[in-house]
């Protein structure tokens, strides 16, 4: 079982990061400010102007850990990693399955909007006394034709370019809500729409930030079952995006992202100061607040859910790994299907 605080973020630029035996050493302006074994480590994330040694990298290509490069927004820029220890014969089975992936996308698109669904029904419950009228009527209409595209979804007859559209299509109708469930005080978080590179508002802001944070897990989750990152089912290929780690996070980002966004807004942990305007527009997180997020985002993984189709309870942190080992057993013909996650 992979250990879940096997991921180290690097926040403070100017920082080296250095090898000292069988260690990572992380210096700031020649302090030594942490130590890891490398044994206890996955991945290594760093934001921004930081420095690794050379021997550092070789160190960590060696011993499987990857380093992944992020601007200080915490938008991708780069992975190093060592050689490629997939399954060959487990790639080739998910290659054929690319071919005609309509049983897995079915799957993976039912996963997401059901957990879509879910959040927006939880908010409902938590927070029905404090919503106006009009607001759960809102709510409630775009929970009932979510259910509906799901049952459509798992219909025997739609094809894969049906799928997508469903998929599309609930994505609107939970986004034409969202901002219902932003309780913040603050006029400048609200949400308006789904806006990227840059994001225009503080909650595109960190979802975008969280987005991030959820792909480098399920591309690791890949990897490490076996499967090509690159090779989707729901997601079409392209260079330079790992589609089938995009395919994993789509069932996952409505608990994993989603809810920890609005958790952090509605606590008030994230308040308007702790956002930056740049040239442009964009908005970003400040560095404190970019910081707090990286907490909480630990800490969500922590939690425990019961995994529907396995029958135990498992952190959320290890969920990716779980569903991707999920769909390795499908490829090979251990399972007859993909199970998703569903959130309860």
């Amino acid at each position: 079982m992979k250990k879940l605080l096997n991921t180290v973020y690097i926040t403070t630029e100017g920082a080296s990061l250095r090898k000292d035996g069988e260690n990572l050493v992380a210096e700031v302006d020649g302090m030594e400010r942490a130590r890891v074994p490398f044994h206890m480590l996955a991945s290594v994330v760093v934001f921004g102007a930081i420095y690794l040694s050379p021997a550092l990298i070789g160190a960590c290509a060696a011993a499987g850990i990857t380093l992944v490069l992020l601007e200080r927004n915490g938008r991708f820029l780069a992975r190093i990693e060592g050689p490629v220890s997939g399954n060959v014969l487990l790639r080739r089975a998910q290659y054929r399955a690319s071919d005609a992936p309509l049983e897995i996308v079915r799957s993976i698109v039912a996963g997401k909007i059901a957990n879509q669904r879910s959040v927006l029904m939880r908010a409902m419950r938590d927070y029905r006394d404090e919503f106006a009228q009009q607001s759960l009527a809102q709510i409630r209409e775009a929970t009932d034709r979510m259910a509906r595209i799901v049952r459509r979804a798992e219909a025997a007859d739609e094809t894969v370019e049906q799928l997508r559209g469903s998929e599309g299509e609930a994505a609107n109708l939970y986004f034409s809500v969202f901002n219902h469930l932003i309780r913040s005080p603050d006029p400048e978080i609200r949400w308006t729409g789904r806006t990227r590179r840059p994001p225009l508002d503080p909650v595109n802001a960190v979802l975008s930030f969280l987005y991030t944070l959820l792909t480098h897990d399920c591309r690791s989750a890949c990897e490490s079952n076996g499967l090509d990152p690159s090779v989707g089912f729901l997601h079409r290929d392209r260079p330079g995006r790992p589609s089938l780690a995009l395919d994993l996070m789509e069932e996952l980002r409505p608990v994993l992202a989603d809810r920890l966004a609005l958790s952090l807004f509605n606590r008030r942990q994230l308040r308007a100061e702790d956002f930056d305007v740049r040239d442009g527009g964009g908005v970003f997180l400040a560095d404190d607040a970019r910081k707090a997020v990286l907490t909480a985002w630990q800490e969500r993984k922590k939690e425990e859910r019961r995994h529907a189709f396995l029958g135990e309870k498992a952190p959320l942190g290890l969920v990716p790994y779980l569903q991707a080992q999920m769909l390795a057993r499908h490829l090979r013909g251990d399972l007859d299907a993909y199970p998703p996650w569903f959130w309860k």
